[in-house]
């Protein structure tokens, strides 16, 4: 087997403890001989890690290209709007390429991301994780195989976690949609892309509805204060603290995503000068904390998805229901029913959701691009979260988002121009 080099973009949260866990498990696979970092520490503490040359060390992404192609792959895990140029000046560098979700805030990019890939002849993987897991691809195999007949509707919720969403989504990278990307496309192209993917039909069809209603200024509660730490006077009996998120628990929950000083000084610190330890209702977000989407398919068939940030746990659930069969499953507990209706049996089929993050799938991820990289000049394909398989998840993501603005007018996606 080849071990393949790597240029890393953005050693953030899933550069930190994603990928570059992925090269110090399986050596002999992957190489890490660069990284562009803006952060000093993170920046220094990989490179480190990973014995890069202070020569391909770069403080910024740009800087990565001065060289022209040093290594075999890149992997772009920069902010959502730092993912286009980057990704484009890679494939025509002759790197083959795996770019964190979602391809891009803008639709016209995504389609000439897809099409560059073709162009160039080049590897161009979105980092749909899902796909990859036991889970999921478990009940992609029960319905290739035919058990459900012929799939009518999936009904697919995903439970961000109240944590995550006061985290990442209303004082985090993720807050502002101009900034970044809007809600559904950010944290759910994930489950849009499963939809589609289970369901094998194109979608013609879309319609949402959704809000900010509750991470708002008028729901501060009386005594609360701009920061969680400045005394604020309701801060125990708040869900959202950020002194219970970052402060009484495990450093390597939360505390470890906001500052790489991870004593309780180094938190304190982030918690005063950061954006992470503001108030909740009095952050400068503007993306929702629910929203639901409507989809029809060519064939006839339906989904509806839900996405709430109001809720105890991260996990989704799913029912897919179909003209002999049904599939009802947790992805947290890496377990899903199968109802046979004609015999009446109902199977339980469990999928192992132990070692990396996303349900097992990270790691699976990582190997199958890595494996399409090195059998790409024999057979060329574009593995199982390409640009182009990509592209749908990411149309109906635009065309919800349009019609959440426009009242949850229903839009065809056949005239759907972004």
């Amino acid at each position: 087997m080849k071990k393949l080099t790597a240029v890393l973009l953005g050693a953030g949260s899933r550069g930190r403890f994603i990928y570059g866990p992925y090269a110090e498990k399986f050596p002999n696979e992957l190489q890490f001989v660069a990284v562009a970092e803006p952060d000093q520490q993170r920046r220094e503490s990989f490179a480190k890690l990973h014995n890069i040359d202070e020569q391909f060390v770069y403080d910024s992404w740009d800087k990565a290209f001065e060289q022209g192609k040093i290594a075999d792959v890149m992997i772009i895990a920069t902010l959502d709007r730092m993912h286009y140029i980057p990704a484009m000046k890679a494939m025509k560098l002759g790197y083959h390429v795996m770019l964190e979700k979602p391809m891009s805030p803008d639709l016209k990019e995504c389609v000439e991301l897809e099409q560059a890939s073709l162009r160039h002849k080049r590897l161009l993987v979105v980092t749909h994780v899902l796909r990859y897991s036991p889970f999921w691809s478990g009940i992609k195999k029960c319905i290739e195989d035919g058990e459900l007949g012929k799939v009518a509707t999936i009904q697919l919720t995903e439970n961000v976690g109240y944590q995550h969403m006061a985290h990442s989504y209303v004082r985090g990278n993720w807050r502002k949609s101009e900034e970044s990307s809007p809600m559904i496309l950010a944290k759910s192209c994930h489950d849009l892309d499963i939809i589609s993917w289970l369901m094998d039909q194109p979608c013609t069809t879309v319609s949402s509805f959704g809000s900010l209603m509750h991470f708002r200024p008028e729901n501060a509660p009386a005594g609360s204060t701009e920061r969680c730490i400045d005394g604020c006077a309701v801060e125990r009996e708040c869900a959202f603290s950020g002194i219970k998120m970052y402060l009484e628990q495990p450093a390597d929950n939360w505390a470890r995503y906001m500052t790489s000083d991870l004593t309780q000084e180094g938190i304190i610190r982030a918690m005063k000068e950061g954006p992470f330890g503001r108030c909740v209702y009095r952050c400068d977000n503007n993306v929702v904390d629910h929203q639901i989407v409507n989809m029809e398919f060519a064939n006839g068939a339906n989904a509806s998805f839900i996405m709430s940030g109001l809720t105890q746990s991260g996990t989704r659930r799913v029912q897919v229901m179909g003209t002999e069969g049904e599939i009802i499953g947790d992805m947290d507990k890496g377990a899903f029913t199968l109802y046979r209706y004609v015999s009446g049996e109902e199977i339980e089929i469990k999928c192992s959701v132990k070692g990396d993050g996303h349900g097992g799938g990270d790691h699976r991820m990582v190997r199958s691009f890595l494996q399409n990289v090195r059998k790409f000049e024999e057979n060329p394909g574009h593995g199982l979260t390409s640009a182009t398989a990509s592209l749908q998840s990411h149309l109906i993501a635009f065309a919800s988002e349009q019609s959440r603005l426009d009242s949850g007018r229903s839009i065809k996606l056949s005239e759907f121009n972004g």
